[in-house]
């Protein structure tokens, strides 16, 4: 997994800005991008401790309406999923919102700036402001998928995340296979550890 990020983000040394609230972690996304098996991948993976194969990915249908799913590593993470057909209201969810996990399929072009318009309504939102935002570019084990420097281009995300009041930091994962979900699970981790 290649992770990337603005405001001195690194790989290895992610930190989690002074002003953040307890509370949860929302993730979004459009309909289809991976949301319900990136949380069903994540609770396997913090399971074993990231060890092992996850094997077969399990059947999942497209959410409608919300999901609360806690994941145990270290301490307990609750993630709210919302379905992407709840787009027009995900603003009534954001209270109490600590980290923000924004999802794009990678394979998909076409979506792209549709996923772009939302990420902006997201991070203009006073209540976000102090969220720390992963946004997962999924699906990159198909032969279709993006590279991450051609996405970033496209949407013009340097420029984003100059603009942005939230840390921001990117992945490249692919929910299906397990790559990159053991980093996203540390960015969790370290994202909730003042969580009292």
């Amino acid at each position: 997994m290649r992770v990337s990020g603005g405001r001195a983000l690194l790989r290895a040394e992610l930190r989690v800005p002074g002003g953040a609230k307890h509370g949860m972690c929302l993730l979004l996304g459009a309909t289809g991008v991976g949301k319900t098996l990136l949380v069903k991948r994540l609770q396997e993976v913090s399971s074993r401790d990231g060890k092992g194969d996850l094997g077969e990915p399990p059947p999942t249908r497209p959410t409608v309406g919300t999901n609360l799913t806690d994941i145990v590593a270290q301490r307990k993470i609750t993630i709210r999923e919302l379905g992407g057909c709840m787009g027009p209201i995900w603003s009534s969810y954001y209270g109490n919102c600590r980290s923000l996990l924004f999802m794009m399929d990678a394979s998909d072009p076409t979506q792209l700036s549709a996923s772009c318009v939302q990420l902006l309504g997201l991070l203009s939102s006073e209540q976000l402001a102090e969220a720390s935002v992963l946004i997962l570019f999924n699906k990159i084990d198909l032969p279709c998928y993006m590279a991450m420097e051609e996405m970033k281009s496209l949407i013009r995300l340097p420029d984003i995340i100059a603009c942005a009041k939230q840390d921001i930091t990117t992945a490249e994962i692919s929910a299906r296979e397990g790559t990159g979900l053991a980093e996203v699970l540390a960015w969790l981790q370290a994202t909730h550890r003042a969580n009292g």
